[in-house]
This record gives structure tokens, sequence and C-alpha cells, in this order.
């Protein structure tokens, strides 16, 4: 559980940090009031033409208009405009809009979705035709003509981002340090420190979200352990009993229960990491949306270690009630 939560959180970011650096920009605009995650902020789309006439390194600006949520949204932009930033979209099928009604995809969307080029699909509640499917990695999933989208969602002349690139990169700090002093009210930062806004910390309540699906998992271990060692004690009596009586002690009784429950914790941990893979391929395979899980790695000893301490903790009361019984009551046990 654990170690999907976190795969879904990891996947999902990382993939976003990948399509915006395939944007190709240097630069990135956003309205003064937006967030990592906030979609539906914009600002006029005068601005980019304004950018262009502040700053002479300024070689494109290409904005976009986006509609939906930080990990499922729809983005309209200029195909001509957005060519100049890093030489396009790279099509595997199809190609452009060639009419207002049309939509292009990435190959991962396509897939999930079972698309194919001419097929017709859903965007804003409204039928749209595939003409194009292009490689993934590059700024959306889902890309419809800028004008038909500012028609759609009454945005007219409003875009949500702008993507600024300039004619030497080394340049992008002196630039933002410039624009920051004509464009006071914008947030404006490089695609490299833009990129680093996403993580956990920056989804509200998702951090504490994780923290209280490991304590859940703690707890639900400790119970199901707790509950396991008991009954196993109980069923062990008279075997204790004979131990006992041979002349074992209390803390050589509580030391097989514990070695038996950690040895129970290690295998039901490495069942934990297959079971990453087989729920990565459920996701990818069998739900068809746009949910990405990345195997955690860096996480398999956490959730390692939440599982030996989860089951100890619920091994160490029943391990004493073994280790205290007294061995004529436990011989006599039926």
């Amino acid at each position: 559980m654990i170690l999907t939560l976190v795969g879904l959180s990891r996947g999902m970011l990382d993939e976003q940090i990948r399509r915006v650096r395939g944007v190709g920009a240097d630069i990135i605009i956003r309205n003064p009031s937006s967030s990592v995650i906030s979609m539906s902020l914009n600002m006029p789309a005068a601005m980019g033409r304004r950018i262009k006439e502040l700053e002479p390194h300024v070689t494109t600006v290409a904005g976009v208009l986006l509609q939906g949520d930080m990990f499922n949204y729809v983005t309209g932009l200029d195909l001509t405009e957005f060519d100049k930033l890093n030489g396009g979209f790279r099509f595997v099928k199809g190609g452009p809009f060639q009419k207002p009604d049309d939509v292009i995809v990435d190959t991962y969307y396509a897939e999930q979705h079972n698309l194919h080029v001419g097929d017709t699909v859903t965007v804003l509640n409204l039928p749209w035709r595939v003409s194009g499917i292009f490689e993934t990695g590059m700024l959306a999933r889902m890309v419809i003509p800028l004008a038909r989208m500012q028609d759609l969602t009454a945005n007219t002349n409003k875009i949500t981002i702008l993507y600024v690139k300039l004619d030497d990169p080394a340049r992008t700090d002196e630039v933002i340090a410039d624009l920051k002093l004509k464009l006071k009210d914008y947030q404006i930062r490089s695609m490299q420190d833009y990129t680093e806004l996403y993580s956990i910390n920056s989804v509200p309540m998702l951090k504490e979200f994780i923290w209280v699906v490991i304590a859940l998992g703690v707890l639900v271990g400790f119970l199901v352990v707790f509950l396991s060692m008991y009954t196993a004690v109980l069923e062990r009596t008279r075997e204790i009993g004979v131990l006992k009586a041979l002349g074992a002690s209390p803390a050589y009784i509580l030391n097989i229960l514990l070695r038996e429950t950690a040895v129970l914790a290690v295998v039901g941990s490495f069942l934990g990491f297959l079971l990453s893979y087989l729920t990565r391929f459920f996701i990818t395979n069998v739900i068809h949306g746009t949910l990405i899980q990345a195997i955690v790695y860096d996480w398999w000893p956490t959730t390692a270690g939440i599982a030996l301490l989860g089951a100890l903790l619920g091994a160490i009361y029943p391990g004493l009630k073994a280790a205290r019984q007294d061995a004529i009551e436990a011989l006599s046990y039926e």
C-alpha cells in the first residue's frame, strides 16, 4: 500500500517534470497568484508581445492555455509559436491540426485509451477528431488549437503560461532579473527552478496523507501480527510447556517467537516489493487513465523497516504471555 501510494505520487511528479522540460524554453512566466498545481489563473495573451518588446534577448514567446488540474489537463496552443521553441511535436502517426475541432495526443494517452488517427475523443464535453499522435514527454497529453480553446472556455485573449526562449541560455538569470524589475506582479522563473517546485511538498496535504497511510500500515501490521501470534501461542501451549519443562528460559521462548515474527515480516516485505510491480502493471495496462506509478527503490528499506516494526510490536505481548506460562499448566493444556 505504501509503495503504491508513494510510487504514484513520485511517478506523476517525475512525468510532469519530464514533460515541462520537453518544452525547450528557458524561462516560464505565470500569473502572480498561481501555484504549481493551479491551472486556471490566466493573464492577457498580449503579455507575450510585451515581453519581446522589453527584452532584446528573447527570441520566442509561446503562450498556452490550460484547463484542468495538475495531472490531468487539456492544453491549448498555437503550433506555429510552439514549433519555434524546440522544433515542435514529433509525430509518430498523423500530424498537426487540420480543423478547429482536431486534437493531438501523446503516445501514452493514445495507448491508454486505444486511440488511433481519425478516432473521436471527448474533450471539454465535446467530440474531437484525433489528427495526430506525438511522442510522449513534451508539454501535455492532449493538445487542441489555442483559439478554439479560448472560445470554449470563455478565455478570449487569455493564456495560463508563457514559455520564453532566449538567444543565449547563459543569459537566463540576467533576463529574469531584468523582467522581475519590469513585471513586478508576475512569477518569473527559469525552467530549472520551476521544475524543482514539483515535489511532494508542493501538493497540498499529500505529504501528510502519505504519513497517515504509513501510520495506518503500522497499525494494521501490528493488529494482524498481534492476532496471528496470539493465536499461535494458544495453539502451541503444550509445546511451550515442553520447552519450559526442559529448562528453556522465558527469554529463550520470547526469542523464538520474535525470530519467527521477523522472518514473516521479511518474507512479507519481499512480497510487498513484488506486489508493487503488479500494481504498476495493473495501473498501466488495466486502468485506462493517465496515472503513472514509479518503482521507488529508495523506499524499500523504509517500508521493510515499517513492516518489521509493526510485526515485532504485534508479537511482543503474545511472546511475553507465552514466556510467562507455568510449565505444569501448559503441559496439562488441552
